[in-house]
């Protein structure tokens, strides 16, 4: 049975801004109904992420001469796929290229550049082309290896955007993996049978708390335990893996993360991590999951987003309710 689990507790301190007196403090712990995934809502009176104060612009400009990734030097500095993965040696989708990663992390890994031209591409600049031309790079990358290697039967596209995202390089850019082995969340959703995708999906569309909208045949709500700051999910019924999704899907799924990739900018944060969870093709029940949180803004000093709670303890801290966020971007996908 679907069960959307969630405990309240408080916890009681004298606060020194009140002459010691007693404070009652609020958390609300929430369960994921697909995973079991545990994430913790705290209510205080700041935000836990500050806002943006870093000149990110000048940042870019500084980091720009020496980019790998920036203008011709793409072409010398980075690496071409094997012949029978792409004749080519590189894959190239509007303005995006796609090209091996250097730092290879999984038996096939690949990195492709919105544009060679956008070393600054700031969340309020992404478009639905942009993000889209991307997405369909790597979905070429992971059909050519599924089709070359049929061992490697687990893919995603990924991104680290900004350097507090967990990015060695300051150029946008999005990543794929595909592997014969799974991650460990892709594990967990892959054993989610499919009629609790199904149900999840129903009751969120039903209570429309959390639920954001459509952009047709994909799915976008907000995690009822996020694993992250402002957590965007979308589920997308008929697909299992990256390499499956056909052209309409990709533009679709362009549109959706470069209208939360706005929001994100709207709210005020410059870097993200993204998710999209492949299973093995012969997992038909599965529903294709994709995950979106913010991450802290890149400044002097800054509070990381990621604790002990969160490394250690595998449970999110966060301070806004998925409801308030799903307030805020539904009117972004209202048609």
């Amino acid at each position: 049975m679907l069960e959307f689990r969630s405990q309240k507790i408080s916890s009681r301190i004298l606060h020194p801004a009140r002459d010691f007196e007693p404070v009652e403090t609020p958390v609300e712990v929430r369960w994921d109904p697909l995973t079991g995934y545990c994430a913790r809502l705290v209510k205080g009176s700041s935000a836990l992420l500050a806002p943006p104060a870093f000149d990110l612009e000048a940042f870019a400009r500084e980091t720009q001469d020496n980019c790998p990734f920036c203008g011709d030097r793409i072409e010398r500095a980075t690496p071409k796929l094997p012949a029978d993965i792409c004749a080519e040696g590189r894959i190239k989708r509007g303005r995006a290229l796609l090209f091996p990663n250097l730092l290879t992390y999984t038996q096939y890994s690949a990195v492709a550049v919105y544009s060679p031209d956008l070393h600054y591409l700031p969340l309020n600049a992404m478009t639905p082309g942009l993000v889209a031309d991307n997405l369909a790079a790597h979905v070429h990358f992971i059909k050519a290896v599924i089709k070359a290697d049929v061992g490697a039967v687990w893919a995603s596209i990924n991104a680290n955007h900004m350097l507090p995202s967990g990015s060695s390089l300051f150029h946008p850019h999005l990543q794929s993996s595909v592997d014969p082995l799974p991650s460990t969340v892709q594990e967990m959703l892959a054993a989610v049978p499919g009629e609790r995708f199904r149900a999840y999906l129903e009751s969120e569309q039903r209570t429309g708390e959390r639920y954001i909208g459509s952009t047709g045949s994909i799915e976008w709500l907000a995690s009822f335990a996020p694993m992250g700051f402002y957590e965007v999910r979308a589920l997308i019924p008929g697909a299992g893996s990256p390499g499956e999704l056909a052209e309409d899907h990709v533009g679709e799924l362009g549109q959706g993360i470069a209208t939360i990739l706005n929001l994100y900018a709207e709210l005020g944060f410059q870097s993200f991590n993204m998710a999209l969870y492949g299973a093995p093709p012969s997992n038909r029940d599965y529903m294709l999951n994709l995950r979106m949180v913010c991450r802290s803004n890149l400044q002097t000093a800054y509070r990381s987003d990621v604790t002990y709670f969160e490394r250690l303890h595998w449970q999110a801290m966060v301070d806004t309710s998925p409801e308030e966020l799903a307030e805020k971007a539904r009117a972004k996908f209202a048609p």
